[in-house]
């Protein structure tokens, strides 16, 4: 039962974070720079684990009655998903895309600290698909082994930042190119802004 639920959670949990995203681009974006990846992969590690283990412990159910709140997230998302989308389409434009280390002010590990929560937290979505997908998905088992869900679902956030963070780095031969960043900022770009019109033209479920 214990080891049943875990695989459960592990093979929910992955299909909801493998899939592309802003927060899995920004990941990838410091990963293939190398800077300050421990840190944001520790934030979306813990941010996911968090809110996966609210959702289990039924907190998500609060989600629910609060409707307000998701569509604050909505509107406050689309802002940050926007500013970031006309950054990328700068450096874009400007081929300023590089694996070098960057001035001080670009990689000062507080406004990357920053960038990361946003991402993680400013996405209504993802409580959606943690703490009232995944929690909701968790009921099906017993209270003890509602916990293993939530432990290999937490398991699969580990697994894929760390790897998306750290695995980055096998990418960078091909990002030496300069015309290489341009291409990931101009989708990145597209991605992002593509992103804020669907937060603000999708009502959220």
């Amino acid at each position: 039962m214990f080891l049943a639920a875990a695989a459960a959670g592990f093979a929910a949990s992955a299909g909801l974070i493998v899939a592309i995203g802003a927060q899995n681009a920004f990941v990838l974006r410091q990963g293939l720079q190398r800077r300050h990846v421990g840190l944001v992969v520790a934030i979306c590690m813990l941010g996911d684990a968090g809110l996966i283990l609210s959702g289990v412990a039924g907190i998500g159910s609060l989600i629910r009655h609060w409707p307000w709140l998701l569509q604050a997230l909505r509107f406050g998302g689309a802002v940050f998903l926007c500013a970031y989308g006309l950054m990328a389409a700068q450096r874009a434009l400007r081929g300023t895309g590089t694996l070098l280390p960057a001035s001080d002010g670009e990689t000062d590990w507080r406004r990357v600290m920053l960038a990361c929560l946003a991402f993680t937290f400013l996405n209504p979505h993802v409580y959606l698909d943690t703490m009232v997908l995944l929690g909701s998905l968790s009921t099906r088992y017993p209270e003890a082994a509602r916990w293993a869900f939530a432990a290999g679902a937490c398991a699969a956030s580990v697994l894929w930042f760390s790897g998306l963070g750290y695995g980055a780095r096998l990418l960078r031969p091909v990002f030496r190119n300069p015309a290489a960043w341009r291409v990931l900022d101009a989708s990145i770009a597209v991605f992002m802004l593509v992103l804020c019109l669907l937060l603000l033209l999708r009502p959220l479920e």
